[in-house]
């Protein structure tokens, strides 16, 4: 195969950004819908542990390989455009991430990464034929199919995947909503009215 290398790296990559919505659900502070700060988090705190993984991969990480590969450490002059460039697609693929967190910390109820995870891929593979359109000039019409089929695509997959059960409600919220009583009160606890009912000859 031509590309077989590529091609793996990019398996690799929808491997691992496939994985990485279903992983952020669980960095969703608890709760129907989650509560806010101070009760809960806001979809900045998940986001900071993104941040660290990309500086130790990206920055410690990419550094230890720049050495292994006999690369040099500038970033000035002709090789300027590593930085500049680099530091652009960086900034966009971090307020993506922060764009996903923030999808998965919104929804009310459970987090569907089901739901999310088709829009942006599919949503990611119509931008980058838009762009090539616009950089290379004209678009053909089969592109113009495979953008609909891309639409449809998207559709399907969200809608006919499994998102499993929705939260639970709370014990506590379950057990008063059954008796009509507070959890606190043990099964010794009668109301003042019970109580006068129960008194002898009443």
């Amino acid at each position: 195969m031509k590309h077989q290398l590529p091609i793996l790296f990019a398996l690799g990559t929808a491997l691992c950004w496939g994985l990485y919505g279903p992983t952020l659900q669980y960095s969703r502070a608890p709760g129907s819908p989650p509560p806010p700060p101070p009760d809960g988090w806001s979809p900045f705190k998940p986001y900071v542990g993104i941040g660290l993984a990309y500086l130790v991969l990206a920055i410690i990480g990419g550094l230890i390989m720049m050495k292994v590969k006999g690369d040099s450490f500038s970033f000035f002059g002709k090789q300027a455009p590593a930085l500049t460039w680099g530091f652009a697609a960086g900034i966009l693929g971090a307020l993506g991430a922060l764009s996903l967190t923030s999808a998965m910390s919104t929804f009310s109820d459970k987090p569907i990464p089901e739901l999310v995870m088709p829009i942006v891929f599919g949503g990611a593979v119509t931008i980058v034929g838009i762009h090539a359109a616009i950089t290379h000039g004209g678009m053909k019409p089969m592109m113009g199919v495979g953008i609909l089929l891309t639409g449809i695509g998207i559709v399907l997959v969200a809608t006919n995947t499994p998102h499993g059960a929705g939260h639970k409600p709370p014990a506590d919220a379950a057990a008063t909503g059954a008796t009509g009583m507070s959890p606190s009160a043990g099964p010794g606890t009668q109301s003042a009215d019970s109580a006068g009912d129960s008194t002898p000859g009443g």
